[in-house]
């Protein structure tokens, strides 16, 4: 693999690589000449730009949405709900979700982001044509 296509350095992919055929950091290090350390750092890192290529990608399909918009922190679930039907029905989407589907599918993209029903962050919601509910969210801090 060429990381010259990807945001990977060379030795992240190689750590990775490593890893992806079952190989201990310790392995990896004794091959590689540096310490487990180390190798924990670069595949760190690698995950760091892989979560960042992820939200990068995650934020490009919202905005591409032909409909979306903003949900502050404190919106409750219900209204959430709400308002991604009228702004569907705004811009003639059919969601393709029914309510107990998208109550769940939301929950499945926002559980990070919760407490009691509420968003804890702001989140942009964007509807794609085919009924699709993408979501990003604004609040930059690892949810884990």
């Amino acid at each position: 693999m060429d990381p010259r296509t990807t945001n990977l350095t060379d030795r992240q992919l190689e750590v990775l690589e490593h890893r992806e055929r079952g190989h201990t950091q310790q392995e990896i290090a004794t091959e590689l000449g540096t310490t487990d350390s180390n190798v924990s750092a670069v595949e760190r890192a690698a995950e760091a730009n892989i979560e960042k290529a992820r939200r990068t990608l995650e934020l490009v399909r919202t905005l591409r949405a032909p409909a979306q918009f903003s949900a502050s922190a404190g919106t409750c679930f219900d209204d959430l709900v709400d308002r991604i039907y009228t702004r569907g029905d705004e811009a003639g989407i059919k969601i393709a979700y029914c309510r107990p589907e998208l109550y769940a599918h939301l929950y499945g993209l926002l559980e990070a982001y919760t407490d009691s029903n509420r968003l804890d962050a702001s989140v942009t919601i964007g509807l794609t044509e085919d009924g699709d509910v993408k979501v990003f969210t604004e609040d930059i801090e690892d949810p884990s």
